[in-house]
């Protein structure tokens, strides 16, 4: 599965954004997705995740309550809504795909398969 990410851009403090996680020439509908961030001089992180089916989703305690990841199956199309952004919010996304289970191991990068390229978001204060 190859992937595409898109959506981020420069937003103020409390600002909202819409990630965009799509597929390139394959379906994205049998694949557990993740979304992972990586700050400045930092390591990459978890963000969340969601299964195939949308049955199950996963947070970071870091986006809990304020992001929410989603998927349309029809559209090939996986989403991370992030309200009330924060300047430690900034960071380049990616999203990965997997098609084994992520029940014990959502957060873990080595479960993911293929990775996009990453989309910049900026939060100004």
């Amino acid at each position: 599965v190859q992937l595409q990410a898109s959506g981020g851009g420069l937003v103020q403090a409390g600002g909202s954004l819409r990630l965009s996680c799509a597929t390139v020439g394959n379906t994205v509908a049998s694949n557990n997705v993740g979304w992972f961030c990586q700050p400045p001089g930092k390591e990459r992180e978890f963000v969340a995740a969601i299964t195939w089916n949308g049955g199950n989703t996963y947070y970071a305690n870091s986006g809990k309550g304020r992001f929410t990841i989603s998927r349309d199956n029809a559209k090939n199309t996986v989403y991370l809504q992030m309200n009330s952004l924060q300047p430690e919010d900034m960071a380049t996304y990616y999203c990965a795909a997997t098609e084994t289970s992520i029940r014990s191991y959502y957060a873990s990068e080595a479960r993911y398969r293929n990775w996009g390229q990453g989309t910049q978001v900026t939060v100004s204060s």
